[in-house]
C-alpha cells in the first residue's frame, strides 16, 4: 500500500514541480536575452535564435514530465476497487 501512496504522491506532485522549474528556467532565459540584446543591439538575432533554441529545450523537458505524468496515473489503482475490496487506508 506503501507504493501505491508515494506512486499518487509522485503523481500529483511530480508535474507542477517541473512546470514551476521550467517557468523559472524560462523566465531567466527571456531575462538575459532581453539584457543582452539591450545591450549588443546589433546581435539581437543571434541572441534571439539561441533564445528560442533553449526555450525549445526547456519546455520538451515539462512535455517529457507530463508524459511521465499521464503513464504513472494510469498504474495508480481504482479507488473504488479497492473500497470495494475492503482495503482500509
Amino acid at each position: 500500500m506503501n507504493y501505491f501512496g508515494q506512486l499518487a504522491l509522485a503523481t500529483g506532485l511530480g508535474l507542477p514541480i517541473a512546470v514551476i522549474g521550467a517557468s523559472i528556467g524560462q523566465g531567466i532565459a527571456i531575462y538575459g536575452a532581453v539584457q543582452g540584446m539591450a545591450r549588443q543591439p546589433e546581435a539581437a538575432g543571434t541572441i534571439q535564435t539561441a533564445m528560442i533554441i533553449g526555450l525549445a529545450l526547456i519546455e520538451s523537458l515539462v512535455i517529457y514530465a507530463l508524459l511521465m505524468f499521464f503513464i504513472l496515473s494510469g498504474k495508480l489503482p481504482d479507488l473504488a476497487a479497492l473500497t470495494a475490496a475492503g482495503v482500509k487506508f
